[in-house]
């Protein structure tokens, strides 16, 4: 299965924009790693504790899956689709690239 994916300079320019005020934006990364940083107006919920319950996503907006640097989140946009979320993207890059452009 194909995941549809968005840049990290896309991503970035959207997020600054406002134009993902109606989207979520979902990390999967570990507790300590939110801890220290995160986007504001994201949800949390960790690749290690996936897939998430039933009701905690919104199949009718887009989810925007990122990690750290792309991996996990690769994997976590993968069983989203699996499971029938229609309308996932992956951020390229993950949080750490998409910070780098927003401190631009």
């Amino acid at each position: 299965m194909e995941i549809p994916c968005i840049s990290a300079e896309d991503f970035a320019e959207k997020y600054r924009s406002g134009a993902l005020k109606d989207a979520t934006l979902l990390d999967v990364r570990e507790w300590e790693e939110w801890q220290v940083d995160r986007l504001e107006g994201a949800v949390f919920f960790p690749l290690s504790c996936f897939p998430p319950p039933p009701g905690r996503l919104n199949p009718e907006k887009p989810i925007y899956v990122y990690c750290a640097h792309g991996v996990r989140s690769v994997h976590a946009a993968d069983l989203l689709l699996r499971l029938g979320y229609p309308r996932v993207i992956h951020v390229e890059g993950g949080l750490a690239r998409v910070r780098l452009l927003l401190e631009k």
